[in-house]
């Protein structure tokens, strides 16, 4: 059976928790003899798993640091002791340092800090539990996971958020939405809505199965990138009323251009509430 450690270096436990709504948890965890989680049944103590030398998956939950301690050792000396074929990074914590500032396995931030040749990077504040099974289960499987340069996988990160968001017609159009929680409008321009600059497949494949945060009316915040958090949130920065940066792989005519026309017309379908009550 498949061995996987769960490693937690400085973290809030977010991923962990992210990764217990995997509707499909027990058939997943089938497959995995569990040597340790900090939440779920192990077979060894956080205390005991400096016995351990070798591992199928490690997981790596959070910021790594030579200072935070782990039962008898510290994260640094119980990673660097663990010989594993494959080290998932789970949360941009992880992957790039995150809101801590720290750094990550490979990354600090933008800059590479070490090579692997065995590395998945799953970014995300917290982590999608569904990409998190999504790697464990084509680990268990045998199947190449094919990856970019940040390690992460390119089935799930060679998307925008944008792509798929149920507003794209209004970002079309250059309809926004004049406030948070609404189900018509645009977010881009005047909630700061970070999706159109993030790599992430959080509109194709849902939360919990449900729903993601611009279908409830919440910009992305770009949490899986590495420059994430960036300041001013919730603020697109504009020029004269035209983004200081263009969607990714725009070219900044063509933005000019369509969005000049799109601001020529006025569709009346797009300036009514979906669900306008008699």
């Amino acid at each position: 059976m498949v061995t996987l450690l769960w490693l937690q270096g400085i973290t809030c436990n977010g991923n962990s928790h992210s990764f217990l709504n995997y509707p499909h948890l027990k058939s997943l965890l089938d497959c995995f003899e569990l040597l340790y989680h900090p939440l779920l049944p192990s077979r060894y103590k956080i205390e005991e798993i400096e016995k351990i030398r070798s591992v199928d998956i490690l997981v790596v939950e959070g910021a790594p640091s030579k200072e935070w301690v782990r039962g008898r050792s510290t994260f640094c000396k119980l990673f660097s002791a663990l010989e594993a074929k494959w080290i998932v990074a789970v949360g941009s914590c992880a992957v790039y340092g995150g809101l801590l500032g720290k750094r990550g396995l490979a990354f600090a931030r933008n800059k590479r800090i070490r090579r692997f040749d065995n590395l998945i990077n799953i970014p995300g504040c917290p982590a999608h539990p569904e990409w998190i099974a999504y790697v464990l289960w084509a680990i268990v499987h045998d199947k190449r996971v094919a990856l970019d340069e940040w390690y992460r996988p390119k089935e799930l990160f060679a998307y925008t958020v944008h792509s798929g968001c149920v507003r794209n017609e209004y970002f079309e159009w250059k309809v926004d939405a004049k406030g948070f929680g609404l189900k018509e409008g645009c977010l881009f321009y005047e909630q700061g809505c970070q999706a159109p600059y993030t790599h992430g497949s959080c509109n194709k494949i849902l939360w919990n199965e449900v729903s993601s945060k611009t279908r409830a009316g919440m910009p992305c915040i770009g949490c899986t990138e590495p420059d994430f958090p960036k300041r001013n949130l919730f603020e697109t920065k504009t020029y004269m009323g035209i983004p200081a940066t263009m969607p990714l792989g725009v070219p900044k005519r063509a933005y000019l251009t369509l969005t000049g026309i799109a601001k020529s017309f006025r569709i009346e379908r797009l300036s009514k509430r979906l669900l306008d009550e008699d």
